[in-house]
């Protein structure tokens, strides 16, 4: 630049080191494509190419940032940890295999069920990497049927011997966890098979799920806790145009449990989220709240499709956590569910911890407008003695359902031009177990 800068007259130079905003900037390097197989990555989908892919994303690193690339093929690897500057791209035709081996993911500081702990590390990890990016349109697939199996078979034999197995204990990595980042992009790439939960967001804020293809499987094997996408103490993070169907819940809300769990730094609110043009198939509820979750505020569902016979909204109040759940819209949703909203106790787990607080769950501003769905129940208005509910709104609501009546014992439910099997509802007056339509003149 002092080269230019000599250059060019006397009178120019100067105004040009007087404002130096005004000096052309300088282009920098293109990010540089990161190949695993330069790095020594196996075409045979038998070898274990963790080490080779991590050297190609340690050089990505080093360089200043590039993009890890995986090209067309099946490569198994353990975990892998992404670092500043880059990001993953998975060409057409590439799958990135999890390997079934839990010795292939070590144990390291990390964040499971609302709990601050170490834990496995899953198959894609970011941790600090602002701007993270995975784009497709390849396969990130968690190879997920030999932890399946073994999970449901120390189940069962807990129940043999009347123990209960909690989620933990049948060590299983998840697909991704990304922690502490911003600004990230997860875009028309393939998650499938995961063997724990598939897209953990934790502490991250401006998130952009976008034309995703997530998917585990109810059969032949049952793929439990695969839940879709766990927004974990995150700020605004979006969910668009995406196709989901796992064995579990799809996009759920978290942020902590326990009875002291809103004082600990680790936790906190899940704030601004907005889930827009996605069809959720064969889910355990499309939208949940909980079950590790203190505070969600500011949801909006949108132009969503729904064939699944669970709840498009589904509310998991636990006894043992103070949970505030407010602001939440969800518009102009069709289709066939079990519910449009599921409310109740989620008792799973249930531990005070030796604590004499008497936790209770808030729920407010729900507003249901323009959804037009087949559904076996219409919803189930009934959480613990102590949640205080208000201001629970459907409007503009057509559904058919197998069962007319549906328990609501809260009086600050509104109904707005709401057709149930063809009848308008009454408003509820919160005196009886169940709401039921009326029947014409």
């Amino acid at each position: 630049m002092k080269a230019l800068l000599a250059l060019l007259p006397v009178g120019l130079t100067a105004f040009l080191l007087r404002f130096p905003a005004a000096i052309p900037p300088q282009k920098e390097a293109a990010p540089r494509d990161y190949v695993i197989t330069q790095f020594g990555a196996s075409t045979d989908s038998t070898t274990l190419n963790t080490e080779a892919i991590q050297r190609a994303i340690d050089k990505a690193n080093a360089d200043g940032g590039g993009t890890v690339v995986i090209p067309k093929g099946v490569f198994l690897s353990g975990a892998l940890f992404f670092k500043p500057r880059t990001q993953l791209r998975l060409q057409e035709g590439a799958k990135l295999k999890g390997s079934d081996n839990i010795g292939d993911y070590p144990l390291v500081p990390s964040r499971m069920e609302g709990q601050k702990l170490d834990y496995y590390a899953a198959l894609v990890n970011a941790y600090q990497v602002n701007g993270f990016r995975v784009t497709g349109p390849g396969t990130i697939d968690g190879n997920g049927l030999r932890f399946w199996k073994s999970f449901w078979a120390h189940r069962d034999s807990m129940q043999k011997v009347g123990k209960s197995s909690t989620n933990l204990e049948v060590h299983r990595p998840r697909l991704l966890f990304i922690w502490g980042c911003d600004n990230v992009t997860i875009e028309k790439v393939k998650l499938h098979n995961a063997g724990f939960w598939t897209t953990h967001l934790y502490q991250c804020n401006n998130v952009l799920l976008e034309g995703c293809d997530i998917r585990s499987p109810f059969r032949p094997v049952k793929a439990p806790s695969t839940d879709a996408v766990d927004i974990d103490v995150c700020k605004k993070v979006t969910i668009r145009n995406c196709y989901i169907s796992v064995n579990d819940d799809g996009i759920v809300m978290k942020g902590g449990k326990g009875p002291n769990a809103q004082q600990l730094p680790e936790n906190g609110p899940v704030e601004d989220i907005l889930v827009e043009n996605c069809t959720f198939g064969e889910v355990h509820a499309a939208i949940t709240c909980g079950s590790e979750c203190i505070h969600a505020n500011r949801i909006t569902v949108r132009n969503c499709k729904v064939d699944n016979d669970r709840p498009l909204l589904l509310f998991k109040m636990r006894p043992d956590t103070y949970q505030l759940y407010e602001n939440i819209t969800v518009e102009n949703v069709t289709g066939r569910c079990g519910t449009i909203v599921t409310l109740s106790p989620w008792t799973q787990f249930f531990n005070l911890a030796g604590s004499t607080e008497k936790p209770f769950g808030t729920i407010r501003n729900i507003t249901i407008s323009k959804v037009k769905v087949n559904c076996k129940q219409f919803a189930v208005l009934d959480g613990n003695p102590t949640d205080k509910v208000s201001n629970i709104t459907f409007k503009n609501v057509q559904a058919t359902a197998e069962t007319a009546a549906f328990p609501n014992k809260y009086p600050d439910v509104k109904f707005t031009n709401v057709t149930l099997n063809g009848a308008p509802l009454k408003a509820a007056k919160g005196e009886g177990p169940a709401v039921n339509p009326l029947k014409p003149d």
